[in-house]
């Protein structure tokens, strides 16, 4: 499912028009994007809590190669699960 279909299933689910549904949607992500870009977390009960994490800097290989390199540390998004959508899922 993409963004796209995801706005036709909110309208259907709604009764709002796919515009208005598609806009709420984007600003749904944008607000999830702000509050992740400020380094806090997001947490939607019953579905699961978005958050920052930093992943230390680590010794790789260049698969081409199998020359070790060195990897940066750098920050990621971490979705963990909420307990009702693990068990909707199994």
């Amino acid at each position: 499912m993409n963004k796209d279909d995801l706005a036709t299933f909110v309208s259907q689910e709604t009764d709002l028009s796919k515009k208005v549904a598609g806009e709420t949607i984007r600003a749904v992500f944008q607000g999830i994007s702000s509050a992740l870009d400020e380094g806090g977390s997001v947490s939607i009960m019953g579905f699961g809590t978005f958050k920052v994490v930093e992943r230390a800097a680590r010794e790789g290989r260049n698969p081409k190669t199998g020359e070790k390199i060195q990897i940066q540390p750098y920050k990621a998004v971490k979705f963990t699960p909420g307990q009702s959508l693990k068990q909707r899922v199994r």
